[in-house]
């Protein structure tokens, strides 16, 4: 298993499993050139990192790292997780905690002294992993929709 950054290649495999459940697939539309936009956008931007789990040639994870400064906390860099996807059929083997462990080493070879994600608040089998790999749910999250 090794993991690296997306290409443009990889775009189908991560559309796949962003769909691959019953919130993704009310929202993922596979094939929509949207996607590969988005991509371009991500892959530009050094404070974007679109990771990819992958074994043998296959994609099997992906996850997205957003490299945030600010002025608070003595002008501390945040990490921010996004998008954490396992494909199906390798779920429960571990790749899901291999991917957090890798994007939190990942933080810290960034100076970021804080690494925070959110998640949908009807996903509470993955609150209860998130809190397994030590993450707490201190803060609120809200959306507004555009």
């Amino acid at each position: 298993m090794t993991i690296r950054r997306a290409t443009a290649a990889d775009v189908d495999a991560i559309v796949a499993m962003l769909a691959d459940d019953p919130l993704g697939a009310t929202r993922e539309k596979a094939g929509d050139p949207a996607y590969l936009a988005a991509f371009a956008v991500i892959d530009a931007d050094p404070h974007q990192y679109l990771a990819v789990a992958v074994a043998g040639d296959e994609v099997v994870g992906t996850l997205q790292l957003t490299f945030t400064s600010g002025l608070s906390r003595l002008g501390m860099t945040r990490a921010t997780v996004e998008a954490v996807r396992v494909r199906s059929d390798q779920r429960g083997a571990g790749l899901g905690e291999l991917l957090l462990r890798w994007a939190v080493d990942e933080a810290r070879a960034r100076g970021c002294g804080l690494v925070q994600l959110t998640t949908d608040a009807s996903r509470t089998d993955a609150h209860r992993f998130y809190e397994r790999l030590g993450f707490t749910a201190s803060h609120v999250g809200m959306k507004l929709s555009l």
